[in-house]
C-alpha cells in the first residue's frame, strides 16, 4: 500500500492535477469567509459593469446603490457611458424610426439624449431589426439612464443608535472619488453580469454548486456501472446478456439526447442541483459498465477466484472481496472521469436552459446561460463568461492530468 502511495505522488501529473485542483477548492472554500454577501444579491444597479470598479454595498439614503469609478468624472464619466460607437447606433435607431439625419448632431450630448428620451420606445418593433439589435438598444437606454444627471451622489453610515442611514458627504457629478472615503465600498476585480451582480462572488458559489453536481452525478454513474459490470461479468449467461442488452439499448442513444428529454419532462421549480445531477448520473454510467464487465471477465477464472469457489463462498462474498480489489484502481480512475463529465453535462444543459432552476443557486452552466441570453460575447462583455470558461476548462483539466497519472501507476503498459 504504502510502495503504491508512493508511486501515486512520484507521477508528475497526478501530483500536478491534484495541486491544481486543491487550488481551486481552497480558494472557493476561503473566499466566503472574506466576502460574505450571497452570490445572487443585486449590489449594483445596471448593466455588465466592467472589471475594477467600486461598489457600494449598502444602500443610500435614496435606497439606491451606487457605484463609484476612478475614470468617472464630468466628462469622463460621460465618455465612459457613452462612446462613439454608442452615439452611431442611437443615430442609427433615431433615423430609422423616421427622425432626419440632419436633425441629429451625435457631438451634441444633450441634443442626442433630448432626441433619444423623446422619441426612444423599448417596445417598438422597428421593421428589418433583429431581435439581438432590439436587446442591444434596449440595454443602451438603460445604461443611459441619469448620464446628465447634476444631483450629488449621497455617502451615508448608520448611525450607532437608531441604525438609520445618515448622511456624511455627497459626491458631485464633476468631482473625482478617493473610496478609502466612502463607506462600505467593496472592489469588484470581475465586474458584475447583466443583473448588477458581483461575478467573483457568484463564480465561488457556482463552482462549488457545480462540483457537487458532479461529485453526485460521478459517484451514481460510478455505482451504477461498477455494480452491473460486476454481476454480468462474473456470473455471465442470461444476466450478462439481459444487462447487455440494456447497456447496448443506452449506448446507441446519445446521452445528451437522453438528458435533454428527462431534464425537459421535469419542470423548472423541480430542476435543483441535486435532481440535476441525479439525472446526470443515471443517463452516465454506460461505459463504466462495460469497461468494468470486460476487467472482470478477464478475472473470473483466475486462481485465487476458483480456490475462493472451492471454498464455498457466496457470489457477493467473491464478487466484494476476491474481485473488486484487482479493479479498484480503475474503478478510482472512472469515478475521476465520471466528475468530470457531469460537470461538464451539466455545463451543456443549463446554457440549453434546461439546468438546475435559476431562483435557487447558480451553477457554472448557468452562467454561461444568462451571458449568453444578455449576448456578453456580442457586446465584448467578456468578464461575463471568459473566467466560468476558464474554471470549467482548468478543472476538467485538472482531473484528467490526475486520470493520465493514475493510469501510469497502475497500466503496466504505460510504466516507464
Amino acid at each position: 500500500m504504502k510502495h503504491t502511495l508512493r508511486q501515486i505522488f512520484n507521477s508528475g501529473k497526478f501530483v500536478t492535477g491534484f495541486a491544481i485542483l486543491m487550488a481551486i477548492l481552497l480558494f472557493v472554500f476561503i473566499y466566503p469567509i472574506f466576502v460574505t454577501d450571497p452570490p445572487l444579491q443585486i449590489i449594483a444597479q445596471g448593466t455588465f459593469f466592467e472589471p475594477g470598479i467600486y461598489v457600494s454595498v449598502y444602500d443610500s439614503i435614496s435606497a439606491e446603490p451606487f457605484t463609484l469609478n476612478l475614470r468617472d468624472a464630468g466628462a469622463k464619466r460621460i465618455v465612459s457611458k457613452l462612446s462613439a460607437d454608442d452615439r452611431v447606433a442611437m443615430k442609427e435607431w433615431l433615423v430609422v424610426a423616421g427622425i432626419p439625419e440632419e436633425d441629429i448632431d451625435v457631438e451634441d450630448t444633450k441634443a442626442l439624449m433630448d432626441l433619444w428620451n423623446a422619441n426612444y420606445d423599448p417596445n417598438k418593433k422597428i421593421q428589418g431589426m433583429t431581435f439581438a439589435r432590439q436587446r442591444f438598444f434596449q440595454r443602451l437606454d438603460k445604461n443611459l439612464d441619469g448620464l446628465l444627471a447634476t444631483e450629488a451622489l449621497v455617502i451615508a453610515v448608520p448611525n450607532a443608535d437608531t441604525g438609520v442611514m445618515e448622511q456624511v458627504d455627497a459626491v458631485e457629478q464633476k468631482d473625482y472619488v478617493n473610496v478609502n472615503h466612502v463607506a462600505n465600498v467593496r472592489w469588484l476585480p470581475l465586474g458584475t453580469d447583466n443583473f448588477g451582480r458581483d461575478v467573483l462572488t457568484e463564480l465561488v458559489k457556482a463552482t462549488v454548486v457545480s462540483l457537487r453536481i458532479g461529485l453526485v452525478a460521478g459517484v451514481i454513474a460510478t455505482l451504477i456501472g461498477l455494480t452491473l459490470g460486476l454481476v454480468a461479468g462474473y456470473i455471465g449467461g442470461w444476466v450478462d446478456d439481459i444487462i447487455m442488452f440494456i447497456t447496448n439499448l443506452f449506448t446507441v442513444i446519445p446521452s445528451i439526447i437522453l438528458l435533454i428529454l428527462i431534464s425537459f419532462s421535469i419542470s423548472q421549480e423541480q430542476r435543483g442541483a441535486t435532481t440535476v445531477a441525479v439525472v446526470i448520473g443515471f443517463t452516465s454510467w454506460v461505459w463504466t459498465a462495460r469497461a468494468v464487465r470486460a476487467q472482470v471477465v478477464s478475472l473470473r477464472n483466475r486462481d485465487h477466484v476458483n480456490l475462493s469457489k472451492l471454498s464455498g463462498h457466496t457470489i457477493p462474498h467473491i464478487i466484494v472481496f476476491d474481485i473488486l480489489p484487482y479493479i479498484a484502481s480503475y474503478v478510482v480512475m472512472a469515478l475521476i472521469l465520471q466528475i468530470s463529465s457531469g460537470i461538464l453535462a451539466e455545463a451543456s444543459l443549463s446554457v440549453l436552459g434546461l439546468g438546475p432552476r435559476t431562483t435557487d443557486v447558480p451553477t457554472l452552466g448557468l452562467m454561461m446561460n444568462w451571458a449568453m441570453i444578455y449576448q456578453a460575447h456580442i457586446l465584448n462583455k467578456w468578464w461575463a463568461y471568459l473566467p466560468v470558461l476558464l474554471t470549467i476548462a482548468t478543472i476538467s483539466f485538472s482531473m484528467n492530468l490526475m486520470n493520465t497519472g493514475l493510469d501510469q501507476v497502475f497500466n503496466p503498459a504505460l510504466r516507464d
